[in-house]
């Protein structure tokens, strides 16, 4: 049994499986209809539990389809009509519940030791599908699609800008790492990425560049990357914080200081007109819609991993 909680818990050997075979199960499903599974069926008898602590749109779509299309079912809570660390009933309790109900479990949470604590008490996998710390999932969709465009990440260049101290970049600076390629961050100082991650990165031997240029930091880019200024539950204020990552945003002029070439991705929600303009998001080098396609194929080669 195997939790995947961040991606700096798993080498680069497994990581680079759980890609190999997102591919190879999309390809191989081609013809097949949306929700219909795949020939082998690896899920098939089993189910997974998600739970929603903060609205979702992708996360909940993308690993419903992705069970499905593995043969399995889920079942989606609410923590609000559960007993999830509420009134007589802990974490730990809810968690060894869960253990006898179903094979795995998928947890979005505002807190990452919700994650810790949740998983250290049960008998079965558990997937982070977001947290504060890190938002692996769609990282490896992300690495998903970049190779399917591209070819191999690793020595390419990927940029990102705006906020560079939230679970997004995190994720990406871990998979920097594990891919091997060269990440470049712009953002203001006061969004530099925190000391732990930074750490973490120079342990690692992470090829990062961290400017307060925005030109600078996507000069030679294969890929910009950003995200919404303001995630759910920010508490900032966020007129101060649109202000400081205005000259962050994405847009035809600074897109076309990358190479003519470049692809440009986004996690969404997308805060239109602030971090990235329309005729980017909506244009040619824009691969965000493929982006969530793929958070399903990434999702069902990291379930299948957690069982491997």
């Amino acid at each position: 049994m195997k939790n995947f909680i961040n991606i700096s818990d798993l080498s680069s050997k497994e990581l680079r499986l759980i890609i190999e075979e997102a591919k190879s199960r999309k390809e191989k499903r081609k013809n097949l209809n949306k929700s219909s599974p795949d020939e082998d069926k690896p899920f098939e008898g089993k189910s997974m539990a998600m739970i929603f602590e903060k609205p979702s749109t992708r996360t909940r779509m993308s690993f419903d389809i992705a069970v499905k299309q593995l043969g399995g079912s889920s079942i989606i809570l609410n923590p609000e009509g559960i007993h999830y660390g509420k009134g007589d009933e802990t974490l730990k309790d809810t968690a060894k519940v869960l253990t006898e109900y179903v094979d795995i479990v998928m947890l979005r949470t505002s807190k990452h030791k919700n994650l810790e604590e949740f998983g250290k008490h049960l008998g079965i996998p558990i997937i982070n599908g977001l947290s504060d710390q890190s938002h692996p999932c769609q990282i490896m969709s992300d690495i998903l699609t970049f190779e399917e465009i591209k070819g191999s990440v690793q020595g390419k260049i990927i940029s990102w800008l705006g906020d560079g101290n939230n679970n997004m970049s995190n994720s990406l600076i871990e998979a920097a790492g594990k891919f091997n390629f060269q990440l470049k961050i712009g953002c203001p100082k006061k969004y530099t990425p925190n000391k732990k991650i930074l750490n973490w990165a120079k342990r690692n031997n992470v090829k990062l560049i961290i400017t307060q240029k925005p030109d600078e930091a996507v000069k030679n880019s294969d890929c910009i990357m950003t995200d919404k200024w303001v995630s759910m539950n920010d508490k900032v204020d966020k007129k101060v914080k649109k202000k400081n990552l205005k000259p962050y945003q994405v847009n035809k002029k600074l897109m076309k200081k990358a190479k003519s070439n470049a692809i440009f991705m986004h996690c969404l929600p997308v805060g239109r007109g602030e971090e990235v303009t329309d005729e980017i998001i909506d244009g040619k080098q824009s691969v965000v819609w493929m982006q969530a396609l793929n958070r399903v194929h990434a999702q069902k080669s990291i379930i299948n991993w957690c069982f491997s």
